[in-house]
């Protein structure tokens, strides 16, 4: 079995916990999950992760040995910890999910360019594990529009 760097996840401090996709994986091994601002240690050398947004390349399998970061919060907050975060780890590389995903999570994107392109955490997460080869297992287990996500996927 293949190992690979801890992905990475930076939530808001004002994301809705009770609304999160992500609920429920804080403790597998495999995931690190840390608040912005406030973070209670230093952040893990994030240079060569894979950060996604919305308009970069594509990610694809040639990327499968890189860590994966995510920022988990509305896309405002997003964008304000994505500035933060590339000052601390200025060689991060940026990808892009292919655009032909859509969401199934039931929400109103005011700040998203592209509201169906907007994924929640997880599906993202789940469609980059599938892209760079990684096991899903369990991964879509809590999220309520699981079935309806994969059907549109």
């Amino acid at each position: 079995m293949q190992h690979f760097p801890p992905t990475i996840i930076i939530r808001h401090c004002k994301e809705n916990l009770k609304k999160c996709s992500l609920r429920g994986l804080e403790s597998r091994s495999d995931f690190r999950f840390f608040t912005y601002p406030q973070f209670p240690i230093a952040l893990p050398d994030l240079n060569g992760y894979i950060l996604l947004t919305i308009d970069a390349p594509p990610l694809t399998e040639a990327d499968k040995d890189a860590g994966l970061l995510l920022l988990d919060g509305t896309w405002r907050y997003a964008a304000k910890m994505e500035r933060f975060i590339v000052k601390e780890a200025p060689l991060l590389i940026r990808r892009s999910l292919p655009p032909h995903y859509r969401t199934a999570y039931p929400r109103v994107q005011n700040d998203c360019a592209d509201p169906e392109r907007g994924l929640s955490s997880i599906e993202a997460i789940y469609l980059c594990y599938k892209i760079l080869g990684r096991d899903t297992n369990g991964l879509l287990d809590t999220y309520h529009w699981k079935e309806q996500f994969l059907q549109k996927n």
